[in-house]
């Protein structure tokens, strides 16, 4: 294993962590002081420019109450001579306004004596002049860059009513600042003193932390080569102690795991054979480590063969994936095996191996021959369009028909009648053929609540046969052979009752002239067995099963005659099967179709004490 240097090792960043946190540490502290510091430096001083302008403004006030005018000579050396005696260091500029907004003194800065006299339009003079409004802010020297505190104080009569006159000042903050960049110096000096201690204190300490940490680096070297014996020295009880303890421990399984994985892998092996679905295993990069002898059968190769290649391209998938990672989302597939001389589909279902910490590991793969399944799906498939071929017929004719009554036909008594007859009957067609292709939809989407109730079943079967016994053929004979007992069930009547109508439907379609139907009733151990027998033509051995599936039909030709779509059966067997029962039939070629159907019978016992 490659030697860890020193800027990568955790030595240094203990060391550097050490340093970040003493750093943020002073600078949050220095930030929150210095601030603290500035705002009391700027409000003392403030405040003591504000106390000595109030002082130089009640100078003023008495000076203009001796009842002399603005422009009055005396009045203004007056003034003048009260502003040349305010010697203040900070207030290096000022300048004295009157009521008209004239300048009548004026000392410092960028100030001149040639000024005195001359109007000013200063917003903060015309604000202290007008409403008697101080309004002092900072500002910068647009030369030196100096901050500047910069007003103006109105001067008012004692009593409030008048403004004689306007104090404009600058005075210069740059000591306040000087000061904040000294102490600014001084946080600097102890804050490089303060890393330089703590980068050689984070050595020793963390020196102390990674020597155990080293050891137990080279205690993993050894036990990655297979060698258990030895382990690693435990220092102190603290928690790389107690780390040293747990590597001690998880030494000691992993020798115990080593010792029962071959076993365990015979075993594994031993299940693998006996299945009878393929099963081929990969590591995490997709290379083949294990396949049982279904899978090699199924792809027609070894497992010496593919050991170590890519289950990609033993699958042939490297057209419809660029990784193996794709196959996490793939889920299952279909692919195509087949020869020239023999068809095979395999349906190809992936699983994710996860490790202990849910951490893709490896991938199985399960094998399985859908050949006969995706032909049946087909023929599926090639019942949709016929399906679509069924109503597109009935609607082509329904459409010539009404395009000749549009065009006239209607006034002929004699045809009009005959072609809204057909375009009825091709309508209650489609009504028939669509209403059950919805129903298995809603079936599929479990969208059919069922509304149960207690039926007595005897009862209502009579109903449903005296219903089909009023409209049948002169020729076909009913031969009831029902319980004479009270048989309660718990179902939805009228889902049954749908059941019984397609089942008798069929018989009474297909029975022979002369024939006779049969139903039957009776109880088979808490059920409800129920038969309805023919003597039509039957059906081969091969296809009974295939009667409940959806869009089955055995003669096509006949059924589309006889406007049969192949869906009353398969929803016969959903209704059935949602009541807890089966349905099934016997059938021989020339002798007739029975088909049998149960439910659960209502307890007898507990029906006594209702």
């Amino acid at each position: 294993m490659k030697k860890v240097g020193f800027f990568q090792s955790v030595r240094l960043k203990f060391t550097l962590v050490y340093i970040l946190l003493l750093l943020l540490g002073i600078q949050v502290i220095g930030s929150y002081f210095v601030g603290q510091l500035e705002d009391q430096l700027k409000s003392n001083f403030e405040e003591s420019i504000d106390g000595r302008m109030r002082s130089l403004t009640y100078s003023l006030q008495n000076t203009f109450e001796t009842e002399r005018g603005d422009s009055d000579p005396s009045l203004q050396s007056e003034v003048q001579s009260l502003i040349n005696d305010f010697d203040e260091n900070d207030i290096h500029k000022l300048q004295v306004v009157n009521s008209s907004s004239r300048i009548i003194a004026t000392d410092g800065g960028d100030f001149t004596y040639s000024e005195v006299g001359k109007k000013t339009n200063d917003a903060k003079i015309l604000r202290a002049l007008i409403y008697g409004e101080s309004t002092p802010e900072i500002m910068q020297h647009p030369v030196s860059g100096d901050r500047l505190w910069v007003g103006a104080i109105p001067v008012t009569a004692s009593n409030g009513d008048e403004i004689y006159a306007a104090v404009y000042f600058e005075a210069n903050m740059s000591n306040i600042y000087n000061q904040l960049q000294e102490i600014n110096n001084i946080f600097a000096q102890g804050t490089i003193l303060a890393i330089t201690v703590t980068a050689l204190l984070g050595i020793l300490v963390a020196r102390t932390i990674t020597r155990p940490l080293s050891e137990m680096r080279r205690q993993a070297q050894i036990m990655a080569t297979g060698d258990f014996s030895q382990k690693v020295t435990v220092h102190a009880n603290d928690e790389i102690g107690q780390l040293g303890d747990t590597f001690n421990d998880l030494n000691d399984k992993l020798r115990l795991s080593q010792a029962t994985t071959e076993g365990e892998r015979k075993k594994l092996s031993s299940v693998l054979s006996n299945m009878s679905d393929g099963v081929i295993a990969t590591d995490r990069l997709g290379a083949i480590t294990l396949m049982n002898a279904p899978a090699s059968k199924l792809i027609g190769q070894s497992f010496e063969e593919v050991q170590g290649q890519s289950l990609l391209d033993i699958l042939d998938l490297t057209d419809q994936m660029n990784d193996i990672s794709e196959i996490e989302t793939g889920g299952s597939m279909i692919i195509d095996f087949s020869s020239e001389d023999q068809p095979l589909l395999i349906k190809a279902n992936f699983s994710v191996v996860e490790d202990e910490h849910e951490e893709m590991d490896g991938f199985i793969t399960v094998l399985s021959d859908v050949t006969e399944q995706e032909r049946v799906a087909q023929e599926r498939r090639e019942f949709v369009s016929n399906v679509s071929h069924e109503l597109r017929t009935p609607l082509t004719t329904m459409r010539s028909y009404l395009e000749a009554l549009t065009d006239g036909a209607w006034e002929d008594k004699e045809i009009a009648p005959q072609f809204l007859g057909v375009a009825q009957n091709e309508t209650d067609r489609m009504i028939r053929l669509v209403n059950d292709l919805l129903q298995l939809s809603k079936m599929d989407r479990k969208d059919t609540g069922l509304f149960k109730e207690k039926v007595e079943f005897t009862g209502h079967f009579h109903h449903v046969i005296d219903r089909f016994d009023m409209h049948r053929k002169e020729n076909i004979t009913f031969n009831r052979e029902l319980s004479e007992q009270e048989l309660f069930v718990w179902i939805d009547k009228d889902k049954i009752t749908q059941v019984l109508d397609n089942i008798i439907s069929n018989a009474i379609k297909y029975s022979p002239e002369g024939g006779t139907i049969t139903f039957r009733t009776e109880t088979r151990r808490k059920q409800l067995l129920v038969s309805i027998s023919d003597q039509g033509l039957g059906m081969p051995a091969n296809t009974v099963d295939k009667i409940f599936d959806r869009f089955y039909r055995v003669d096509k030709a006949r059924s589309r005659e006889m406007g049969g779509t192949g869906l009353g059966l398969a929803i016969a067997r959903e209704i059935i099967e949602s009541h807890h029962g089966q349905i099934w039939a016997h059938s021989k070629e020339g002798k007739g179709t029975t088909i049998f159907f149960t439910l659960p019978l209502i307890n007898q016992k507990r029906r006594k004490y209702k």
